[in-house]
């Protein structure tokens, strides 16, 4: 027996070595971890089950039968953050480049059903050099086999990834089909054709950074949701951003413990709203002063910031924000506002996370880019993201709410629940200067006249009562009091139950 344990030992230390400790070294060089050092600091404290440490793979093609090691590439298994299950693999660097193989996909594919089956969230690290060119077709296959159930555990469970390193070629496609992405600045990227390539092809010459860094992925193309400064940042980061998360589509939201009363005021709200309707204000600090603790986890924080979305809590139960912010371009909504926004709409309505609007919007953004850049679709997608949304939607309109972004920003008219106004807000179709020189032209010529229409608009339309009327605003409420109205109406609505008319599936406007 004991040879035998011996044995098994030796096996284990050899798997965990991986490529071996000159790889390993390599790795900390370059300022990163290893694979399975990001997993411990990932999960609780011996808390990870690895699975599949003895894999190997089976190709014998170009002398690759010479060359095996144990896990051929990639660290599986699951454990736990703060208490809770999550899958997760990490792609290993030092074991032939990370790079996936038909049996690298199957330890990977094999985690994936056994998330989805058990109904819990999955992280996948990467750092990899793309397929395995030694197997051909068969690496190929296997990445088709993982983009399956990126597909199928969509909405049903949190797929979350992590770019740590290099992420090429077909490893892109994986992390693209999951919720959300998140890099390492400086040591790692993602394009789908390397520098070299796209020198031969297109003559460009242009470095891995500038091609698919992290800046490049948070601030211009929107593909990565945010990027932390190295591993170790990044890694804590995802622990935070899992306590917000549900661990399945129909489990509710997590409640963590809080010391923030629900009936809290905060008198520094009812001085927000500048005296002067075209001076900004930070809507962050609406945000942060509201919700619990001021604790807000952004999303795209670096992508089209004239709005603001991410998770925070309510009376320790997670809540989506989205908001305009006055601070970038007045708030106005643009094409990559519109999809920024609805996609992480839609993300909450999937997982039953109530959704609350502040909105600050002087309308969408005109011009020949935006209409060439098909504004008329994109903006139709946050439309449609909150009218096909049946979680609990709460609006405030702190502001403006001028013209059809009045009604794309979760207004009664698309099933807003419980829209609330500040008595700054003002609710019209467009500004009284635009609406005066369009209904009295023909006065255009005494500056008087003009002046006193625009006042005369001013104090029929700026303002929420010809709204709240109608019954489109539900309540003009007092700044000081937004939280406890807040969490009033979330209580209030936790039993909600719609059902949308049965479909195969929507035909969002893509």
């Amino acid at each position: 027996m004991k040879h035998v344990i011996e044995e098994l030992e030796r096996r284990r230390s050899e798997a965990r070595l991986g490529g071996g400790q000159p790889r390993i070294d390599a790795q900390h060089k370059r300022g990163k971890l290893t694979a399975r050092e990001r997993i411990e600091l990932l999960l609780d404290e011996n808390s990870f089950e690895e699975l599949d440490m003895y894999v190997e793979h089976r190709s014998t093609d170009f002398g690759m039968e010479k060359t095996k090691i144990p896990g051929d590439g990639v660290v599986t298994g699951w454990g736990t953050i703060n208490g809770r299950v999550v899958y997760v693999f990490a792609k290993d660097f030092t074991v032939f480049g990370g790079s996936l193989s038909e049996t690298h996909a199957k330890k990977i594919t094999k985690i994936q059903d056994m998330a989805l089956q058990n109904r819990a969230p999955i992280i996948g690290l990467f750092d990899a050099g793309g397929a395995r060119i030694q197997e051909g077709v068969a690496a190929l296959g296997g990445y088709g086999d993982v983009f399956l159930r990126n597909t199928l555990a969509s909405g049903v469970i949190p797929q979350i990834s992590v770019i740590m390193g290099p992420c090429a070629g077909g490893d892109v496609y994986s992390p693209a089909m999951t919720d959300f992405i998140f890099m390492v600045r400086d040591t790692s990227y993602m394009f789908v054709t390397g520098p070299e390539v796209v020198k031969t092809v297109t003559n460009e010459t242009v470095t891995s950074e500038e091609l698919g860094g992290a800046r490049v992925h948070t601030s211009r193309s929107s593909v990565a949701d945010r990027a932390y400064d190295n591993d170790v940042e990044a890694l804590l980061q995802m622990r935070r951003l899992m306590d917000f998360l549900p661990a399945h589509n129909t489990a509710g939201v997590p409640v963590l413990s809080t010391r923030d009363s629900a009936d809290r005021l905060d008198m520094s709200l009812d001085t927000l709203i500048p005296d002067n309707p075209n001076k900004p204000y930070d809507i962050k600090e609406l945000i942060t002063k509201v919700v619990d603790e001021g604790d807000f986890f952004e999303i795209q924080e670096a992508f089209a910031k004239n709005i603001v979305i991410g998770f925070a809590r309510m009376e320790g139960r997670t809540v989506g924000m989205v908001a305009n912010q006055p601070m970038v371009l007045a708030g106005v909504l643009d094409s990559d506002a519109s999809r920024k926004a609805a996609r992480f709409v839609r993300f909450c309505d999937c997982f039953e996370i109530p959704i609350i609007t502040f909105v600050d919007v002087p309308g969408f953004l005109p011009g020949t880019a935006q209409e060439y850049g098909g504004l008329i679709k994109h903006g139709a997608k946050l439309l449609f993201a909150y009218a096909e949304a049946t979680v609990p939607k709460i609006t405030l309109i702190t502001r403006k709410a001028y013209g059809g972004a009045y009604d794309v920003m979760s207004s009664k008219h698309i099933r807003g629940d419980v829209n609330y106004a500040w008595p700054t807000a003002e609710i019209a179709v467009m500004g009284a200067k635009g609406a005066v020189e369009i209904l009295y032209r023909s006065e255009l010529g005494d500056p008087v006249k003009i002046q006193a229409r625009i006042d005369e608009y001013q104090k029929r339309f700026a303002n929420p009562f010809v709204a709240a009327e109608r019954g489109y605003i539900d309540e003009v409420i007092q700044p000081h009091g937004t939280r406890r109205r807040i969490c009033r109406a979330l209580n209030m609505l936790r039993g909600k139950k719609l059902e949308n008319p049965w479909k195969k599936h929507d035909n969002i406007p893509l």
